[in-house]
Parts: structure tokens; sequence; C-alpha cells
């Protein structure tokens, strides 16, 4: 069960099996996002092992000339250890992303971090020869969310959103599914009017039929943004998306940290569990 879940959902266990699936993602005419799968580390060493994986990805990427960006966890990068430790292994992949003319999206994790992620991205972003090399993912679940993406758009920086996978307190994060969907929509259309390329990330297909519905009525172009779905999920409505002319980026997890990932989305949020037994026998 292990092996038929990682292979339809994680792309393999090392670099070369990542960039074989992006190479064939690519060919179907979608752009991917690749992750190196590991969350919170133990020491500065480890921090600079994973953070030289992307590395390796972004002189990839340049040498086989795909349409490919990276997306790192900030918790991976020591976040836990030092908030400035991490800034500087992200500022380091963002120079290098700014130098191979590629891009960095930041990936947001539990609310106890996004203050402190927020605020290394846009001190980051601020810098003249990162401005544009570097984004974030807000989640459409918190009651914060607004506020953040309209200083985030102010500053001019790409923004993935989501609806949010972990499990939040009622404090923090709208507890009901209507709510949060209202919101996405509500954020979606903040993001769609703005002249900044962001991505919505989702397989719900009411929130893709709204953003649809509102980038038509206000006369934005499919170009001008894109849907973002994970490998494996949806397979069929990212291609019908791409026939329609939309762009879609796939976002493709890999790494031996595989299974104590999945394990820890799943055991935190049982609402995990139904979505991939729901898209595992889908096409």
């Amino acid at each position: 069960m292990g092996r038929r879940l990682s292979s339809r959902f994680v792309a393999g266990l090392e670099i070369e099996d990542a960039l074989r699936v992006a190479e064939a993602v690519n060919r179907q005419g979608m752009a991917v996002t690749l992750d190196s799968l590991g969350e919170s580390v133990s020491s500065e060493a480890e921090a600079h092992k994973a953070a030289e994986i992307y590395h390796q990805l972004l002189d990839a990427i340049a040498e086989r000339k795909l349409n490919a960006n990276i997306s790192v966890k900030l918790t991976q990068m020591g976040l836990a250890l030092s908030p400035e430790l991490a800034g500087a292994i992200a500022e380091s992949l963002a120079m290098h992303a700014a130098a191979t003319g590629n891009f960095l999206r930041i990936d947001m994790e539990d609310s106890p971090v996004t203050q402190v992620t927020l605020d290394i991205v846009q001190r980051l972003h601020a810098r003249p020869e990162l401005r544009g090399a570097i984004g974030i993912v807000i989640q459409a679940y918190l009651y914060r969310s607004q506020a953040d993406i309209e200083q985030l758009l102010a500053d001019g920086i790409r923004v993935r959103l989501c609806k949010g996978a972990y499990l939040e307190p009622a404090e923090v994060a709208f507890p009901s599914k209507a709510d949060v969907d209202a919101n996405y929509i509500k954020l979606s259309g903040l993001l769609l009017q703005s002249p900044i390329y962001h991505g919505l990330a989702t397989h719900d297909e009411a929130m893709i039929a709204a953003a649809k519905s509102f980038a038509g009525l206000h006369g934005i172009s499919p170009s001008q943004f894109e849907f973002q779905m994970l490998f494996g999920v949806r397979r069929d409505l990212q291609r019908k998306l791409v026939n329609e002319g939309y762009n879609v980026r796939v976002y493709i997890p890999f790494g031996r940290e595989w299974y104590p990932y999945f394990m820890r989305r799943l055991a935190e949020r049982p609402a995990n569990v139904l979505f991939l037994a729901r898209n595992f026998f889908r096409s």
C-alpha cells in the first residue's frame, strides 16, 4: 500500500526521479514546482543538506530547460533552530533562483510560523536583485489572510493561494468549509485583479469555476494566472484545464522523507485521509 501511495502522489526518492517526472509533465503542457519532502530538522548541518538538494534542482532545471521552479518549507531550512539560519538559507536559494532565471516559492506551514515566514519573504523580496524571484503561499482558512494578501500585493509579491491543510484552532481559522470556500473565492478575486502573476492552488471544481467566471467578467486573460494542483490528484481536471487554454502547474513532491511526511499530514488532519482516498482511484 505504501508503494502504491508513493507511486501515485510522490515522484520518487531521488532528484533524478523528480526531474524525469517533471519532464513528462512538461510534455503534457503543464509547468511544475518541485518539493523535496521533509520538515523540521534537528541541526544546522541537516538544514544545509536539505538546501543543497534545491541548489542541485535549480542547476538541473536550467541545464535541462525545464518549465519548473522550486517550493521550500522554512522548517526544513532550520526555522525551528533559528529564524536567522532559515532566512540565510532562503536568501542563498533565492539568489541562485534569480541567477538562473528561476523562482523560489516559500511554502506556508502551520499558523505559529505564519508571521516569521511572511517576514522572511518580505525582507528578501525587498532586495532589488531578488524582486520577483521569491514568492509565498497564503492559506484561505486563516482569518488574517486577507490583510496578508493586501500587504503582499502592495509589496509586489507573487502568491499561491490554497485552502490550508493543517489542523488549526477556531481562534485563528474558519472552522466551516463553507466559510473557507467563501474566503477562498474572495481572496482569489483580489489576486486575479492584481497585475502580478499568481497561482490558485485547488482541486475544487467550484473554486475553479468561480475563478474562471471572475476572470471572464473582468477581462482577465488565462495567461495572467495559473491553476496549481498536486501530482497524482485530479489528473483529468489538469488535462481539461490545459485543453481549455489555462496555465496549470503541478506540485511534485519527492524524496526519502515521503512516508513520515504523509503520516504527519494524515494524522494531524483526518480530512486529508479522505481527500487522498477519493483521489487514489481517479484517472
